[in-house]
């Protein structure tokens, strides 16, 4: 695996800026694969991870750089817990972390460089230069991973009665005698306002 300060200036570029939420992103990568096995995320070792998000923000952008996992290749899942955390599965040994940021680290940012006036620069400073256990938890977890979720082509596809669209993955939802995805049956993130088509 390259150094930190290498994987800190690739999730920089490939983000558009640099920030905590990297910094903690990277460094929680680095050791999830770590703690897994997984030492070459983005060469040999790439069929190897599958790693699970909570958070859709800077830090869910520095572990996609450090794995190389990816929301199109299906190995990189996104959960929406809204914690600074990520889980990483070595599907071919079965072992899995999941790693969380520690609340506490603000304040061991604090303490360890008081005389940085920001804020966001004293963490940024710190989170580089902290030991890991100043920083996360580390949980092993079990993960089964079901074959619709697997990297791949899906293994199913429907239609949905209501609006007609293709549902992979048996995402479907039945319902009275019918197949409708989530958003015909009252599941939608969006309201739709008119049809080109």
């Amino acid at each position: 695996m390259e150094t930190l300060e290498e994987l800190l200036q690739r999730a920089e570029e490939s983000h558009g800026h640099m920030c905590a939420g990297q910094v903690l992103g990277v460094r929680m990568a680095m050791l999830g694969c770590h703690l897994v096995g997984v030492e070459d995320p983005r060469g040999i070792d790439q069929k190897k991870l599958i790693v699970y998000v909570e958070i859709d923000r800077c830090a869910a952008d520095a572990v996609n750089t450090v794995t190389g996992c990816r929301l199109g290749k299906r190995t990189l899942k996104f959960v929406d817990y809204g914690k600074l955390a990520a889980t990483f599965l070595n599907v071919k040994t079965g072992e899995a972390v999941r790693v969380v940021a520690l609340e506490s680290s603000r304040e061991a940012a604090n303490s360890a460089f008081p005389e940085i006036e920001n804020k966001y620069e004293r963490q940024m400073r710190a989170y580089k230069v902290l030991p890991d256990e100043q920083l996360f938890k580390i949980e092993s977890v079990r993960i089964t991973v079901q074959p619709q979720d697997q990297p791949g082509r899906p293994v199913s596809r429907v239609s949905c009665d209501a609006c007609g669209e293709g549902i992979n993955d048996h995402r479907e939802i039945s319902r009275d005698g019918q197949t409708l995805c989530r958003a015909c049956a009252g599941d939608s993130y969006y309201e739709t306002t008119r049809s080109n088509h």
